[in-house]
């Protein structure tokens, strides 16, 4: 076993100091920096910085130059091994609208992956985005493969139940309510890409979903009169996603989102594509051409096409543009999207027994350290 010490311990909302982790694979105890227990243990220290639990990304479609949609098992491991770097301990990688086949081809090699992989992150399972939407609000997504759900696409996806922890629908599409209520009891249920109306956003969300999409982006905006998805986001108890890379959302927005929805109510993702960790220039998302010029990517019609964002850079952004304390803004990006997708019972927290997902960071959430399961990774040798 080893143990961590000398840091500033984020845990249960508090920063605790003068303690030392303890840990296997699990987080074993948390004790005294003096106590006895340390004896003959490996020694990792923090150094004065920040320890926390690792970062969990519900929304990201790659990184390092491939992506979820790549159809082969390597893409998923590159993606893991990728991402630590940025203080991301567990993932779903993410899909796009495109061919059936495709899909289920990513699905097929994530679930490989998530049994075989030995290093990086840990693949949690998929966000599965798409391709049930509305083409008015399809964002990046390929309007050529945008469909309605049937009742083959309940048995796909239940028949996937064990890889898919999310999936993102447009509530107001023919078949969307009969989908929502027959998979939310397995699958958690987000509303995206949606031209849905309040009323119809609210018939989505007492049918079981519980989560919105990228809020704001690809959807009814808030108006007095029209309220939207994004009305309904802020009139009822469901978790939202945002995108901080300030372009998505802008940051005067950030301290309005965290009073309206409350600490427990917001999951930072990335929405990351294959640039995110490379150089400007020419990639793709889902099939279509993506221009990456001064870190924003985008469609050649001009449209957002996901981000180069990376988890600590959200994190960043949401404590530089809020008054929100570390201790409580780190929920966003570990118990809360934990929580989502139903893992909180072995990770997002530092509790005992938990997976030992660690992270150190400086002041600027750069990160030193990164530990998945008791597998300890250090810069700059991620």
């Amino acid at each position: 076993m080893l143990y961590i010490c000398n840091g500033k311990i984020l845990k249960d909302n508090q920063i605790i100091e003068g303690k030392a982790i303890v840990f296997s694979d699990k987080i074993e105890q948390i004790v005294d920096i003096n106590s006895d227990v340390l004896n003959g243990l490996e020694k990792i220290d923090a150094n004065g910085q920040f320890i926390c639990a690792g970062f969990i990304d519900t929304h990201i479609h790659g990184y390092d130059k491939v992506d979820t949609m790549d159809g082969n098992e390597n893409a998923i491991y590159t993606m893991a091994d990728g991402v630590i770097k940025n203080g991301v301990t567990s993932f779903l990688p993410t899909t796009m609208s495109m061919s059936m086949e495709s899909i289920k081809t990513a699905l097929d090699m994530v679930r490989i992956a998530k049994s075989n992989q030995t290093s990086g992150a840990h693949i949690l399972g998929v966000h599965m985005e798409g391709p049930y939407f509305n083409s008015i609000y399809k964002g990046a997504q390929n309007p050529q493969f945008i469909i309605s759900p049937t009742k083959c696409d309940i048995d796909f996806v239940l028949s996937y139940k064990d890889v898919i922890k999310i999936i993102t629908i447009a509530p107001e599409i023919e078949g969307a309510i009969e989908f929502i209520e027959a998979v939310s009891p397995e699958i958690a249920i987000s509303i995206g890409h949606s031209g849905a109306t309040f009323e119809q956003a609210k018939a989505g969300i007492d049918a079981g979903a519980c989560h919105v999409t990228h809020l704001f982006n690809g959807m009814t905006p808030l108006h007095h009169r029209e309220p939207g998805v994004v009305g309904a986001a802020f009139a009822t108890d469901i978790s939202c996603e945002v995108i901080c890379d300030e372009i998505h959302i802008h940051p005067g927005l950030f301290e309005f989102l965290v009073k309206v929805k409350g600490e427990q109510k917001l999951v930072l993702v990335t929405d990351c594509m294959r640039a995110g960790g490379c150089i400007d220039g020419q990639y793709d998302l889902g099939g279509q051409a993506v221009n990456v010029q001064d870190g924003v990517a985008r469609l050649d019609n001009g449209a957002l096409a996901g981000s180069v964002l990376t988890m600590n850079k959200a994190l960043f952004n949401i404590l530089n543009n809020t008054l929100v304390p570390i201790e409580k803004a780190i929920d966003y990006v570990t118990i809360n999207p934990a929580k989502l997708i139903g893992v909180d019972g072995f990770k997002g927290t530092l509790d005992i027994g938990k997976d030992a997902d660690i992270i150190v960071f400086n002041d600027n959430i750069e990160i030193d350290i990164a530990i998945v399961c008791g597998k300890v990774k250090r810069s700059p040798h991620f």
